[in-house]
């Protein structure tokens, strides 16, 4: 590393270290992570993930709005439930499909044996993803221009079979939903068996996008999945077992504008 990846790797690892503790998650400075841990569940930290856009304060009012224990119950007590429900781009019937689909999913696997099915193939986070987004589509069809959003399309494969890493949606709550699950500090939860944190992608949403190009951690105009895999690269260079330990302090370095950043 050069003289400016050092300081660079310097202080970031001061933000990782001062970042990791429970104190960043409360309701004064929201963070979907914040339900998810109350609850400790890969179902329900799902939910928390894909929900997880647009304002933090209105994230965090829309999920505790949500009576998780609906997984548990009859299709007939989560469609009455969520009459009345709706976030943004998702309408009442959009939110019952999905609890309903995951409710059905549940009584099956569980979401981490999902992952690893494909993922172990070729350690690839990608094809983990795409095989529980697969289940879910099969397991309950639904359609509509909010439930696709919220859930994600397949991803786009070459002539080779091979996930597209150029045009791609950055995937960024799915990512940070792997950030949870696989990950074991003060902050994430590590519920997952069976996948290394240095096959990871980072989550970039606009902040950690912004903050990223302006600390000379990659050049790069779209937000999308190559934008991720450019920046992870990047910062394997600081920690190649682990290297989106740095996405929360990014994050929140952009989201705070706790430091004067110039181009």
């Amino acid at each position: 590393m050069n003289k400016k990846d050092i300081e660079l790797k310097n202080l970031l690892d001061i933000e990782v270290a001062n970042r990791n503790n429970e104190c960043e998650l409360t309701l004064e400075r929201p963070d979907p992570l914040f339900i998810a841990k109350r609850h400790n569940d890969e179902y329900i930290s799902l939910i928390c993930a894909l929900f997880a856009y647009g304002k933090a304060s209105l994230i965090i009012k829309f999920l505790d709005s949500l009576d998780f224990s609906l997984l548990n119950k009859d299709e007939q007590s989560i469609r009455k439930s969520f009459e009345k429900h709706y976030y943004r781009f998702q309408n009442s019937k959009d939110i019952q499909e999905f609890f309903i689909a995951l409710s059905r999913l549940k009584k099956q696997t569980t979401l981490n044996e999902l992952f690893v099915e494909k993922y172990k193939i070729n350690n690839n986070v990608c094809e983990g993803i795409d095989n529980i987004i697969s289940k879910i589509n099969e397991i309950n069809p639904h359609t509509s221009q909010g439930y696709k959003f919220l859930l994600g399309s397949n991803f786009k494969r070459d002539k080779q079979n091979s996930i597209k890493q150029v045009g791609n949606a950055a995937y960024k709550r799915w990512f940070m939903y792997l950030r949870w699950m696989v990950r074991k500090d003060n902050l994430d939860m590590g519920l997952w068996q069976g996948v290394s944190s240095e096959d990871l992608l980072m989550p970039l949403d606009t902040h950690t996008f912004n903050v990223s190009n302006k600390l000379g951690l990659i050049s790069r105009k779209n937000c999308d999945l190559y934008a991720s895999y450019l920046l992870t690269t990047k910062l394997k260079q600081f920690d190649k077992n682990d290297p989106i330990k740095y996405d929360f302090a990014l994050y929140r370095i952009g989201q705070e504008k706790i430091m004067e950043l110039k181009d």
